[in-house]
């Protein structure tokens, strides 16, 4: 159903590779291209719609929706970034918005809710405040377990089957960035400087996209949020890394509408690192950091 008119819908997609399409060890997620969340939190809330998008990384499940013509999987969360943040620990709340006492366990004290952006966000892309009124503690609780929870459940799932299925699963976290946050760089990737991913994945995948003719950089000023910490274990098997696409390159920010030719292009450039990385035979890869990559053609 569709999430434009607040109507319920499923909070994870999942989109396998076909059975006759051999298996690659990648899950490609998307956490935050989402628009869906209940009529009633549109009701009560201080901005429009449209100020709720712009947190939003929009079209980003688009421009990885090739993955699984690869082998690889996708994983995309259907609800808005504003309503709850699927890259935030879920406990991971601002005191100064709920009736209620958190509980114990909770983590009020991080930078990102200090900013307003824990995982239930307090503010929007522009620094406005989202609600008119107080929360209550069970609100909080029933977005984690309507929303959260079985987007996590999904990926930790495909992850796990991944890695049994291969001895070892890659998860790449994909998101956008508003132009000029990164600097003169069009793509950040973050592996929480090393800790997340072995070093054959970052280096495979800035090469790659260096190729393509990306100016790219690592963990400044994104080093990987929660789903690369809470993932990313390299010793246990499981490589993550988060990639950032300046939005300027393929949307019209303001509007927040696809522009052309800039999201065709985009796009084939995407689904050309999906080739690539599903491609490379990451168990010799990670076993033998001196296999050459695939060759690449010059970027279009």
């Amino acid at each position: 159903m569709s999430a434009e008119h607040g109507q319920p819908v499923q909070p994870v997609d999942v989109f396998r590779p076909a059975e006759d399409c051999a298996p690659a060890p990648l899950v490609f997620a998307s956490p935050h291209s989402g628009e869906y969340a209940p009529q009633a939190f549109f009701d009560e809330i201080e901005v429009d719609r449209h100020a709720v998008r712009t947190s939003e990384d929009a079209f980003v499940d688009q421009l990885f929706q090739t993955a699984p013509e690869f082998g690889a999987t996708l994983v995309r969360a259907n609800f808005a970034r504003a309503y709850i943040d699927p890259n935030r620990d879920p406990w991971e709340l601002d005191p100064k918005m709920f009736r209620d006492a958190l509980p114990a366990w909770a983590n009020p004290r991080s930078p990102r809710v200090a900013n307003g952006l824990g995982a239930i966000p307090r503010v929007v892309a522009d620094g406005r405040g989202i609600y008119r009124r107080l929360l209550r503690l069970e609100e909080a609780v029933a977005r984690i377990e309507q929303f959260h929870d079985p987007y996590h459940d999904a990926l930790d799932a495909e992850l796990e089957r991944l890695r049994r299925d291969h001895g070892f699963a890659i998860l790449i976290d994909c998101h956008s960035m508003p132009s000029g946050s990164g600097g003169r760089a069009d793509i950040v990737l973050g592996d929480r400087f090393g800790a997340s991913c072995d070093a054959q994945l970052s280096g495979a995948v800035e090469m790659t996209l260096r190729t393509l003719g990306y100016r790219v950089t690592r963990n400044a000023p994104y080093a990987g949020g929660y789903t690369t910490s809470r993932y990313g274990r390299p010793q246990a098997g499981i490589h993550a890394l988060q990639i950032e696409l300046c939005r300027s390159l393929y949307m019209n920010e303001a509007e927040i509408a696809p522009r052309q030719p800039r999201f065709d292009r985009m796009r084939r450039r995407m689904t050309r690192l999906i080739g690539i990385l599903c491609e490379i035979d990451w168990e010799a890869r990670l076993r033998d950091p001196e296999k050459k990559q695939p060759r690449l053609r010059a970027a279009e």
